[in-house]
């Protein structure tokens, strides 16, 4: 059975998995680029944030809980918002289905090597079957999605996807101790703040400079957006870090699977797409390597 902390970040990847419907829904109805998009997006969920904290009057308290640990915070958030830029040009260069394979299957990988340096012995037996199971679930439900376009630049893509994946394997690295000494609205709007703070000046300031729109006038447009500031950014990184406090950062990557899973369902539901056998394979596969870490979960020591 999931510990609670594994479920609210199996949760945290559902939320996202609504992301890839949800930001070319976005960008067709506002024709604003994606990088605006993102942007906008992380924008809105710091606004929100930053509201919520003012309305119980924590404002304050925010700022001297989090200064003290301001290296961490900024670290959490230029992270963040590293992984979300890289992913989206990844996207847009080598495509969605290459670039998700490659982002989501580098990060556990990733921290199994660090944790194994770090400890100095190889990985347990049980830790490295789950990585494995899990990332070759992931290679099936990306090879169910492929018949997608490609993209542009697809090695440099790759390129961008890799750097994505260690952008947010160390975020999920950093964040973990970072959880357990703030409380999750601060340390949830702290860092998205600093997130934000990132994500403006190439998401704005660049298409600016081009002569590109930066707002758009739909409103159905900016529902999206709200959407996804609020629910995919605010809420999600929310249900990340408080699952952090009692859950390693390499469990949580695994468990952020169900991300693509969750994607895959709903254009099935949706979209009108069909799932293969290889997708359901891959979907099957996920599940069982997050129902491993449940049975192996056990509370981080403090740090």
């Amino acid at each position: 059975m999931l510990g609670r902390g594994l479920l609210l970040v199996c949760l945290a990847g559902v939320l996202w998995g609504t992301i890839g419907p949800s930001v070319p829904l976005a960008v067709e109805a506002s024709g604003l680029g994606p990088l605006t998009v993102g942007a906008l997006r992380g924008l809105v969920a710091a606004g929100v944030l930053l509201a919520a904290v003012a309305s119980v009057g924590r404002l304050r308290r925010c700022w001297v809980l989090a200064r003290p640990q301001w290296r961490r915070v900024v670290a959490v958030g230029v992270l963040t918002a590293t992984f979300q830029q890289l992913f989206f040009v990844a996207v847009l260069w080598a495509g969605v289905s290459i670039a998700t394979v490659v982002c989501l299957g580098f990060a556990p990988a990733l921290l199994l090597v660090v944790g194994s340096v770090r400890e100095r012995r190889p990985p347990a037996a049980g830790a490295l079957a789950t990585v494995v199971v899990a990332v070759v679930g992931l290679l099936l439900v990306g090879g169910a999605g492929s018949e997608g376009p490609a993209g542009s630049r697809p090695v440099v893509g790759v390129l961008a996807a890799l750097a994505a994946g260690a952008a947010y394997g160390f975020s999920a690295e950093v964040g973990a101790p970072l959880s357990r000494r703030l409380d999750t609205l601060t340390m949830t709007t702290a860092t998205m703040v600093v997130a934000a703070g990132v994500l403006l000046p190439l998401g704005l300031g660049l298409p600016l400079l081009r002569g590109e729109p930066v707002l758009t006038a739909d409103l159905a447009s900016w529902g999206w957006i709200v959407y996804l500031g609020v629910v995919t950014m605010a809420v999600a990184y929310a249900l990340l870090f408080t699952g952090l406090r009692t859950t390693s950062s390499g469990t949580a990557v695994v468990a952020s699977l169900l991300e693509p899973v969750t994607a895959v369902l709903l254009a099935v539901a949706f979209l009108g797409e069909r799932l293969s056998p290889a997708g359901v394979l891959g979907s099957v596969l996920i599940l069982l390597a997050i129902a491993t870490l449940g049975r192996r979960t056990r509370e981080p020591a403090p740090q």
